[in-house]
């Protein structure tokens, strides 16, 4: 990256870091059962709920114990369940329009960050109908207050309940974009462990080390606070106690319970310290071939984690130490190697690939350049690249590993749950 860029990019880092202390952030109110919510939505006097959330969520029958205590409790309901993976521009119209004919004054986004992400940027219209979601595309230009927003989370993965952003995808152009504002947290997060538990074990995998991609990226920039420090090691340590329980035995309530706490504390830290290139790549990838956002996180972490070098050898030593992957006096260089390849051993196990073979080789400049423009100067990564630089990942995700331990995209077992 030149130079005077670099100085740009950490000057922007360094005062939005000395502002975290100023700004709105807040953790949602946690409910640990979808019982809980008549009495919210009662106490907050609302009317009619849309729910939004995905077929594969309604095929699975997910939403039933939802449906059922809404209907008991006599709380009217609209429900949508046509949001995509990585959910688009018409899928925000769409519910929109329900929204709105419905006379709708609360939302309820159910299922994993597609139907969340929808569920803000719905929320987020309903209050400037007058503006476009590619205008509100940035940070800091919603302003309003959105209606009672609530947050089902299904997968234990995308920390969506948790933070001031919705990742949207142009329905044209397909370019992948984030929209940034406090009001977009959801007022409630309900961490109930029952409407996970018949996720399937492939999801429950990438859903998991997405949120492990959450608090590694949190843990290694350069705008940590000392809560998100605490967060995202919190976050690291149930990871790796609780992620091959949920996936062996999906009918462990425990380790389900768990799952949803570490995507909630991984969340709450990359909320305020923001990610990295990990996502930057990824939300890329996303946009243009519409792999799941969990998986491609899952394939490039242990990737971007080396190419960032000793400079977060510290930051990982201390992560391998909550993980157990090593002691706190293990040297640094032996630490950090111990984690990024107890994070190789746990794709491995979990089928979980090193490509992304969709991908084509006149595509790297443009995605090359969604991502740096993505994370550029936003993202306090521990070392920056350039658009020329970021290009590598994705030729490293174009070569074919010795062996069958890949496979595309749609072999694979992955939902918009992701």
């Amino acid at each position: 990256m030149h130079p005077l860029r670099k100085i740009y990019c950490r000057t922007f880092q360094k005062v939005f870091r000395i502002a975290i202390p100023l700004l709105p952030y807040r953790k949602p109110k946690i409910a640990g059962s979808v019982s809980e919510l008549p009495d919210i939505i009662r106490k907050h006097k609302c009317t009619r709920v849309l729910i939004i959330t995905d077929q594969g969520i309604t095929k699975l029958g997910l939403s039933k114990r939802l449906e059922k205590t809404l209907n008991r409790e006599e709380i009217p309901y609209t429900l949508y369940d046509r949001t995509v993976a990585n959910p688009t521009t018409a899928n925000v119209a769409e519910a929109l329009e329900l929204y709105i004919q419905d006379g709708c004054d609360a939302i309820i986004g159910f299922g994993g960050g597609s139907s969340m992400d929808c569920a803000k940027a719905v929320g987020a219209r309903a209050v400037k109908p007058r503006q476009s979601l590619a205008q509100m595309k940035g940070i800091l230009k919603i302003h309003k207050k959105l209606p009672l927003l609530m947050a089902v989370p299904t997968t234990a993965g995308t920390g969506s309940e948790t933070t001031l952003a919705s990742v949207i995808t142009d329905a044209q152009t397909r370019h992948k974009y984030a929209i940034n504002d406090f009001p977009l947290i959801p007022r409630y997060a309900v961490l109930d462990p029952k409407v996970t538990l018949s996720l399937p074990p492939f999801i429950t995998a990438t859903t998991g080390m997405d949120a492990l991609t959450h608090a590694v990226e949190a843990y290694i920039g350069n705008s940590t606070t000392i809560d998100t420090r605490k967060d995202a090691l919190k976050a690291v340590k149930l990871i790796f106690e609780n992620l091959n329980d949920a996936y062996a035995r999906g009918e462990d309530v425990t380790a389900r319970r768990n799952m949803l706490h570490a995507s909630f504390y991984a969340g709450c830290a990359f909320t305020k310290s923001y990610v990295g290139y990990v996502h930057a790549v990824a939300h890329s990838l996303g946009g243009e071939y519409n792999v799941p956002h969990g998986y491609a996180n899952a394939v490039l972490l242990p990737m971007v984690l080396r190419e960032y070098g000793p400079c977060i050898y510290k930051k990982l030593a201390k992560l391998a130490a909550a993980a157990g992957t090593a002691g706190k006096d293990t040297p640094e260089d032996e630490a950090a190697e111990s984690f990024i390849r107890a994070i190789e051993e746990m794709k491995e196990r979990f089928g979980i690939g090193n490509t992304i073979p969709e991908i084509q080789e006149t595509d790297i400049p443009k995605l090359a350049h969604y991502a740096d423009k993505e994370a550029n100067p936003l993202y306090p990564v521990p070392r920056l690249m350039n658009a020329q630089e970021l290009e590598r990942f994705y030729y490293m995700l174009m070569e074919k590993p010795s062996g069958d331990g890949d496979s595309r995209i749609s072999d694979r077992e992955v939902s918009s749950d992701e």
